[in-house]
This record gives C-alpha cells, sequence and structure tokens, in this order.
C-alpha cells in the first residue's frame, strides 16, 4: 500500500532537514532556478539623468571632501541589486567628482578599472607613471595593480563614469588593494608617451608584453571620432549598430582590457537600427546627440551624458534623431574567452 502525499511530504521534509544539518541540499528541487533556459539574473533596463546625478554630485561635494572620500563617487546601482553597488551582474559603475584643487590619493587594486570622461577640461589621471589630460570623451584605462591617482588644477570641476569589473572579482574572491603612501605617485614619463610608443600601429622593436592590459592606457575622443567618420564616408551603416568600434591593445589586436570589453558608436541622424540581443549586459553613455533605446519592453530616452543599462539577452533597437555617438562597455572578453558568449540578430 502507498504512503498518503502527507505523510511523503513529511517524509521528504523530515530528509531535506537532516541534509541540511550536514550542509547538503537536494539538487532536484533547485535545478530549474540554477541551469535555466536563457538568461534570468533580474538584471533591469535602467538610466540615470546627467543632469540629476550632477546635481547630487556637486551637493556630495560640498559634504564630504576627496580625503575623506578617497573616491568621491556615486554609485549607479540596478533597481534589482539594491545595495550590492552593481550597475550588472558582473559590473560596477558610478559616477565620479574631483573639484578644482583636488587630489585624489594614489592606491591600487585587483580590480581593473576605465573612465570615461563626461564633463570637464584640463584635469589628470596618472596611471604607472604617466600622466594624460583629460577630455570630454576620452576611455582611459586602469589596469589590475597599477599605481593611480587624479587631479584637478582647473577652475572647473571633472566628472567621468567609473567602470570595473568589482563583482567579478569579488565572485572569484581575488580583491587586493594597497595605498601608496604618498597622494601622487611619482611621474617618471611625459603625458602622451604610451600614445607615442603603441597608439600608431607601431611597438617600440624591444617591446615585452607585460600583462593583459592595453599598454595605450588613455584613448583620446578626438581619434575616435574620426575613426568613425572615416567610416561613415567609406561605407553604409550595420543595420544593428550603425558605424560601431571596440576599443584594441595594439599589441595583442584583443580587447583593450582583459575583463571589460569597451566599444564607440555613431548612430547616423534619423537611423533605427533593427533588434539585436547577446549574452554581455551592457552600460550605455552617449557622448553627443539625443535618441531612444528600446530595451526588451522599455523604452529609454537619452541625451549626452545620461547613463543606461540594457540586461543579457535583452533585444535593442536605437534609433537617433540627430547624429549621436554612444560609449559603452560589457564583460564580453570574460564571455568570449570562456565560450559562453552568444549574439543573436533579429529581423
Amino acid at each position: 500500500m502507498s504512503a498518503r502525499p502527507d505523510e511523503t511530504a513529511s517524509r521528504r521534509q523530515e530528509f531535506y532537514d537532516r541534509l541540511a544539518q550536514r550542509n547538503l541540499s537536494p539538487l532536484w528541487l533547485s535545478l530549474a532556478a540554477l541551469v535555466t533556459k536563457q538568461p534570468s539574473s533580474g538584471c533591469k533596463a535602467a538610466v540615470w539623468r546627467y543632469p540629476e546625478i550632477r546635481a547630487l554630485l556637486m551637493e556630495a561635494g560640498g559634504l564630504v571632501s576627496v580625503e575623506e572620500a578617497e573616491r568621491r563617487v556615486l554609485v549607479l546601482e540596478n533597481p534589482m541589486f539594491a545595495g550590492q553597488s552593481r550597475i550588472t551582474t558582473s559590473l560596477y559603475a558610478g559616477l565620479q567628482l574631483v573639484l578644482p584643487g583636488e587630489r585624489a590619493r594614489s592606491h591600487r587594486h585587483t580590480q581593473s578599472a576605465l573612465r570615461f570622461v563626461l564633463e570637464g577640461t584640463g584635469a589628470y589621471t596618472a596611471v604607472g607613471g604617466e600622466r594624460t589630460v583629460m577630455h570630454p570623451g576620452d576611455f582611459i584605462i586602469t589596469p589590475s595593480w597599477e599605481w593611480h591617482d587624479h587631479g584637478n588644477d582647473t577652475p572647473d570641476p571633472v566628472v567621468w563614469l567609473d567602470g570595473l569589473d568589482i563583482p567579478l572579482v569579488q565572485a572569484l574572491d581575488a580583491s587586493f588593494m594597497e595605498h601608496l603612501g604618498a597622494v601622487e605617485q611619482p611621474v617618471t614619463r611625459p603625458v602622451g608617451d604610451s600614445l607615442a610608443r603603441y597608439g600608431s600601429n607601431l611597438l617600440p622593436v624591444d617591446h615585452r608584453a607585460s600583462g593583459l592590459t592595453s599598454p595605450v592606457f588613455s584613448y583620446p575622443y578626438a581619434r575616435t571620432r574620426e575613426a568613425l567618420e572615416t567610416l561613415r564616408r567609406n561605407g553604409e551603416p550595420d543595420p544593428c549598430h550603425g558605424y560601431k568600434m571596440r576599443f584594441v591593445n595594439p599589441v595583442t589586436g584583443g580587447f583593450a582590457m582583459p575583463t571589460i570589453a569597451t566599444f564607440m558608436q555613431l548612430l547616423p541622424r534619423g537611423l533605427a537600427t533593427q533588434p539585436y540581443r547577446s549574452t554581455d549586459a551592457t552600460v550605455f553613455t552617449p557622448v553627443e546627440g539625443e535618441g531612444r533605446t528600446h530595451i526588451g519592453d522599455t523604452v529609454i530616452e537619452w541625451s549626452a551624458r545620461d547613463v543606461f543599462v540594457a540586461p543579457s539577452w535583452a533585444t535593442v533597437r536605437h534609433e537617433a534623431t540627430g547624429d549621436a555617438v554612444l560609449f559603452s562597455f560589457s564583460d564580453r572578453p570574460v564571455q568570449q574567452a570562456t565560450g559562453l558568449f552568444r549574439e543573436e540578430r533579429l529581423s
């Protein structure tokens, strides 16, 4: 005679309780949530309006000194990951403010970082003994475990978008950090040295690669914008991306950063792209222009210096009301290196 349903349920629960006491759990109760049919992190499409965030940043500048904060940043938290300091499941983003006359002291950490300049001309960041002068639209890299500090000797505030692989490094439990012991690191190379050595399709004859990050740590927007215009003059836009390029490591031809892919794309006036989706959740910030992006069922209106995020495997379509340029970043290098990356063009 078979057991009654309530007896079976009771016996199973008693069994599960004994498993828990031994730090065990039954896979059959969690398999569907662990191995999903498609990405289902809960990451949500969201937008942060630059005028609103800037006002709060300036308020923070009057409340907290850079010495107290070390890095005066407002973290962009995905609405589904409140309190977790992440904009996607694997990436962190924030807006950083350095006021006139301030110095953000030198430190280093295992997390890789990008800076994308939104506002201000003439401030600097120093990486590995070289300074670079910041301009809006510049993409600047801080490699893993490299000393870096920032300073602003101009009369105006500087604001940039930070992107780091903090959640990924946390997941791997590989976080380290230390301070230099001085506000600024020694400057051992002139401004523009790395770009001159590695940024003109040339390498020093005795160059030996060290690390996985591009030796060009500053990619000026003027050069990037010119490259996009050259593409436009010489061909039709890609139906899903417009004119889109990725930043590369000139030594390897691979991505400029080992864990974060960075892109710049030009959307010509009136272009409405065809739907596209990929497994790398992507953070966007417009450099120029206005438009809207359809992310699944969500429509985001954007203008220059806003920040918005598209979740993994969400269908994305852009519409540019005028010529627009978008910077974006994602964890695509990690996905491609592990064979997990997937993309799809939809008609």
